[in-house]
């Protein structure tokens, strides 16, 4: 009988572990930007530039924003540049942007902020020469966050807006 509460709890521990990660996780492997520095094309350079992995890992599929801002920065905006010419180089590719929020502040604040943020980068990359028939929004607030805890350094990278590539929808 001690085996098979062994057992049982066994596998509660596992199941608890699976979750214990559980947030909303808009990257392919949790480190969206990181890999910048020294080790950075070591795998980047094996991927195909015209994949949607080349655009988030190399490109950059996310842009940061301030506190209560929705304003891009110059370093916002030269990820939105890089992006607008990997686009304009992959003409097959239709974009949805997601504005997202930190947890601070009401649902109905953060899904308005979301929806700014989305739309500046929106905006900026038809300014890059994008056809705005390529690029739709959506705002998730703070619905869906890439860390979860009351500090800055939490809330810093889930105020973003992301741009996630949809092959085969244009023309």
């Amino acid at each position: 009988m001690s085996g098979f509460k062994l057992a049982i709890a066994a596998v509660a521990v596992l199941g608890l572990a699976a979750c214990s990660n559980n947030r909303w996780d808009d990257t392919a492997n949790g480190s969206a930007g990181a890999g910048a520095g020294s080790g950075a094309g070591l795998g980047a350079g094996a991927l195909d530039p015209a994949s949607p992995a080349y655009f988030q890992q190399t490109i950059g599929d996310r842009v940061l924003f301030a506190v209560d801002q929705s304003t891009l920065s110059p370093e916002a905006q030269g990820i939105l540049q890089g992006q607008a010419r990997w686009l304009s180089q992959n003409a097959d590719y239709a974009v949805t942007i997601e504005g997202h929020a930190d947890e601070q502040g009401t649902r109905e604040y953060n899904l308005a902020l979301g929806a700014r943020r989305a739309n500046a980068a929106r905006e900026y990359l038809i300014s890059q020469g994008v056809a705005g028939s390529r690029l739709k929004v959506v705002s998730y607030g703070k619905e869906r966050p890439l860390e979860i805890c009351s500090a800055e350094a939490c809330y810093a990278k889930n105020r973003r807006a992301v741009t996630v590539l949809a092959g085969g929808l244009t023309g």
